[in-house]
């Protein structure tokens, strides 16, 4: 059974950007990359539907946003477990 791959941002945008200089036909560039064309149309699709978020300043202030309430559950989290680490520590001596 044949594992599927995955593809980094990076691989994706870099063919993306070689069909959109049109240089090469799009079975070319499959064959060069090694993924189907009907592969490459979509990331194509899906990359010229959301490139007006690549300047808007919403999407990093959401992007940093996000990260921030991530860093800060992660954060209780660990504070929670060293209380009941060290919780334990003291009654199993």
């Amino acid at each position: 059974m044949a594992k599927r791959r995955k593809f980094t941002s990076r691989f994706k945008t870099e063919v993306v950007l070689e069909s959109l200089k049109e240089r090469h036909t799009m079975a070319e560039l499959a064959q060069r990359y090694k993924v189907h064309p009907q592969q490459i149309r979509e990331w194509k699709k899906h990359f010229l539907k959301n490139s007006e978020e690549v300047f808007s300043k919403k999407v990093s202030n959401r992007n940093e946003e996000a990260e921030k309430e991530q860093l800060d559950s992660l954060l209780r989290t660990i504070g929670q477990l060293k209380v009941e680490n060290d919780f334990l520590k003291k009654n199993l001596r």
